[in-house]
């Protein structure tokens, strides 16, 4: 039999979260972001789970053509673009959308031979520093790219930093509106904290990611407990010993956990080498056999220690949840001191996921 830790992928609430995204932002239209292999839950199994989506945003071409060769015939947008002039016969061939953050992509473009013209997200620094033009150049830029037989429809993006932050976005807000002073342009510009929580920032097309897969954007699940959005990834795994330990006895590597009393732990087939944070400290909650409990000790490659104080029928075989639908990724990170989107696209490829 094989190791019991396994990742199960609850597409109903995908779906649901969709839903919840589209109430959020009525007015506007969604690309579901499924980058990073859908946040780790496996493009090829779930993308039909978010079809409803108006279009699917990611950043490798290998996973457009995936989208393209499952049947998906609308529209998918390349976040960052295209990195190599020779790929756009691909991006013609398979109809991609492309974000323009630089010269050398106009140029590229420029000099393209192509079937038809492709669909731009022209993108705009408005303050993170990461890609876009600067905002005094986007009117130049937006005319030149304009000009340009090889060039669709266009469209304005750009991308929030600290849009957890009620006051979070009004200073790139200003940044963008001062970028597009005069043009008559589509905007997308909202991620998933914007779309939930900045509805004068969602424009024509809104950006989720994080949401759909059932996380919070801020990283506290308290800030989406009250949403109805749903977590779709569950790891979960099984006791596979139980130590007894008498007063004074330490756990795992380093010994960096030390009992208080007598105490029963239990040992569980999970550990960083399936994705699991190493850096998860003792107190980091679990669910073991339906009851909250904690880890204690360091987390090893492929184990982790937890207290069964809570839980003392809990044996061999009782069934583990390191996050899911009672322990919030959100709470896991948290104490590791990341955040959910970390969590979700370490899944290490040995660990078995069932869609549900």
């Amino acid at each position: 039999m094989s190791r019991p830790v396994k990742a199960s992928i609850d597409l109903s609430a995908l779906r649901q979260n969709l839903q919840i995204v589209r109430r959020a932002a009525p007015g506007a239209r969604v690309w579901a972001v499924v980058k990073a292999n859908a946040y780790g839950h496996g493009l090829a199994r779930m993308w039909q789970a978010l079809n409803a989506a108006d279009g699917y945003a990611l950043l490798n071409l290998e996973e457009a053509i995936l989208l393209r060769e499952k049947g998906w015939k609308g529209p998918i947008l390349l976040l960052e673009g295209f990195f190599h002039a020779d790929e756009l016969a691909l991006l013609d061939k398979y109809r991609l959308t492309t974000s323009v953050h630089s010269n050398w992509q106009i140029k590229a473009l420029q000099q393209a031979k192509l079937h038809a013209p492709l669909d731009i997200y022209l993108k705009v620094n408005s303050g993170m520093n990461r890609l876009g033009f600067m905002p005094e150049r986007v009117h130049t830029v937006w005319q030149q790219l304009r000009s340009l037989a090889n060039v669709g429809e266009m469209t304005l993006m750009s991308h929030f930093a600290d849009a957890e932050n009620p006051e979070g976005i009004a200073e790139p807000m200003r940044r963008i509106e001062q970028a597009v002073e005069g043009l008559d342009c589509p905007r997308s510009l909202s991620n998933s904290a914007a779309t939930l929580w900045h509805p004068e920032a969602h424009f024509d097309w809104v950006r989720p990611g994080i949401v759909l897969y059932g996380a919070s954007p801020s990283g506290q699940w308290r800030d989406i407990a009250n949403s109805g959005l749903k977590p779709a990834m569950t790891l979960s795994s099984e006791v596979i010993a139980v130590q007894t330990l008498k007063s004074g006895e330490r756990v795992g590597y380093g010994g960096l956990y030390q009992t208080s009393g007598e105490q029963r732990i239990g040992i569980v087939a999970c550990g960083y080498a399936d994705g699991y944070p190493r850096v998860a400290p003792s107190g980091t909650p679990v669910l073991v056999d339906g009851v909250r409990t904690t880890t204690v000790g360091r987390v090893s490659m492929d184990m982790l220690a937890v207290d069964l104080t809570p839980c003392p029928h809990a044996g061999i075989g009782a069934p583990v949840e390191l996050w899911g639908q009672e322990i919030k990724i959100d709470d896991v990170a948290a104490a590791s001191g990341t955040v959910g989107y970390e969590l979700m696209c370490a899944l290490a490829p040995r660990v078995p996921v069932v869609t549900v």
